[in-house]
């Protein structure tokens, strides 16, 4: 999954925008867990982990910050706005802290991998510092706390996937739902600071996947998110040294998983269950993907593939590992396969190291080429640690790299209601996921190509489907009537 990201108004896409506070809980007897979380859907997956471990451990939770025993935080590390706005978050519960000494407050996630011991030093409240990989240690680490230690386990795993754990979806709005099915990642991108704080990259086994996908459309859920750094690189092999009740069931199974075979099993769960995925990378999306999006109408026909350049030497500085060329090769794949109606998102970087105007002007030029749908997009932050920082020269002044990114998100709402308005008068197939925005009056859901599309309530109840002839539109936004 692709990262450093600003969040416009003009994206219709869930994930991964950065965002928070998401809260997660309602109130119990027992002792309080209060929880947000920032970043991208890897986090907030991660936290209905968090919330499993903890509610077996006796702990409820609770939406009231004010009346929690443990505060938790998951966090982001792409971009120093990002930890900023979790600094600025830790200062606020420092009122909480005085009027309760015994709370616990605790940092998860990526800047907690990054940071470790000196987040311990920099934040006196924080009493706990817990890495994406270690939050089955969780329990020791708040027995730690309680006997009067700060704690911190940082350690990341090469086999960590949490297969066995089923997430706890106290947030949810009972339609979607994210599914994990894969953890880290291999590709090193000079400006991501990804590999450093979720580790080596390993995919989950396909058999307790599918049986989570089944287990959601059972409960009512008719949408899940396949989820992974670069879903395109997931691959199970039968030789993987696994646990659990699933292991004769295993040992029958002879040939490598790939993403393709997949998205066909969890397809075949039931056609009414609707599969989306994030994120795929353009050196790795194959034809075998494609052809399998086209074979289940019920796999969505939408594609978040970032390209962060249009410009093949900014492309090679950031160890994109492909070209210019590539990139438009894989989008000529997608509409030849998927046809012109398929979305297509990307995320894009502006004033990177050393790029020259006119390399920018190879981004604007490759976003008219592709015409994106939506995108998210953001000027370089250079990161500590990252290959950038220790190697290039962060040589682009503030005022040019926000003027190019002005000219790229003005460029992005130019075609997201190009296209929007190529869908006026075409009918579509929506989810119904709850009421609108604007008006109760209103429902709103996603079409296969994951447009926002808004129509008038009727009956309808959430986790429907239903046709919409749309008849309006505005560059974020479809707005139709049931027919």
């Amino acid at each position: 999954m692709e990262n450093l990201i600003v969040d416009i108004d003009i994206m219709g896409m869930e994930l991964p925008i950065e965002k928070g506070p998401i809260l997660i809980g309602g109130a119990g007897n027992s002792r309080k867990l209060y929880i947000e979380s920032y970043g991208c859907a890897m986090n907030f997956a991660d936290s209905e982990i968090v919330i499993s471990i903890l509610q077996q451990e006796g702990f409820a939770t609770t939406t009231d910050f004010a009346l929690a025993d443990v505060i938790l935080l998951n966090t982001c590390s792409i971009r120093e706005k990002a930890e900023q706005t979790i600094r600025t978050r830790l200062h606020q519960f420092n009122k909480a802290k005085k009027n309760k000494p015994a709370l616990i407050v605790g940092v998860l996630g990526c800047m907690a991998e990054r940071l470790k011991e000196k987040l311990l030093e920099e934040e006196k409240i924080v009493d706990l510092v817990v890495g994406p990989d270690a939050y089955r240690d969780l329990p020791n680490l708040v027995k730690t706390v309680d006997d009067g230690q700060k704690a911190v386990n940082t350690f990341l795993s090469r086999e960590e996937t949490y297969a066995d754990i089923s997430p706890v979806r106290l947030n949810s709005n009972g339609v979607s739902a994210f599914i994990s099915i894969m953890r880290g990642c291999d590709n090193m991108c000079s400006f991501c600071v990804v590999p450093f704080t979720r580790g080596r990259e390993r995919s989950r086994d396909p058999f307790s996947i599918v049986d989570e996908a089944r287990s959601l459309f059972e409960q009512g859920y008719r949408e899940v998110t396949l989820l992974g750094q670069n879903v395109d690189s997931y691959k199970w092999s039968p030789n993987t040294d696994l646990k659990g009740k699933l292991q004769i069931e295993r040992s029958a199974e002879t040939a490598i998983v790939s993403f393709a075979h997949l998205l066909a099993r969890v397809a075949e769960i039931h056609s009414d269950l609707r599969i989306r995925f994030s994120t795929s990378h353009p050196k790795d999306i194959t034809d075998d993907v494609l052809h399998t999006i086209k074979k289940y109408e019920n796999i969505c026909n939408y594609i978040h593939l970032p390209a962060q350049s249009g410009n093949s030497r900014i492309l090679k500085l950031m160890n994109r590992t492909y070209t210019r060329e590539w990139y438009i090769n894989r989008v000529d794949a997608i509409r030849n396969i998927l046809g012109e109606a398929c979305g297509i998102s990307s995320d894009m970087i502006t004033g990177f190291c050393s790029e020259t105007e006119e390399e920018h002007q190879d981004t604007l030029s490759l976003m008219d080429y592709v015409k994106f749908d939506f995108s998210y997009m953001f000027f370089y932050s250079e990161r500590p640690g990252t290959l950038a920082h220790k190697k290039l020269d962060d040589n682009i002044p503030l005022a040019v790299k926000k003027r190019r990114l002005s000219e790229v998100i003005m460029k992005q709402k130019t075609l997201s209601h190009q296209r929007n308005i190529g869908d006026l008068n075409k009918v579509f197939k929506v989810l119904v996921e709850g009421p609108s925005k604007k008006s109760d009056e209103f429902l709103q859901g996603r079409n296969s190509a994951n447009k926002m599309v808004v129509f008038p309530r009727h009956q309808l109840s959430k986790g429907q489907y239903v046709h919409v002839l749309v008849r309006e539109c505005t560059s974020a936004t479809l707005i139709g009537d049931i027919v």
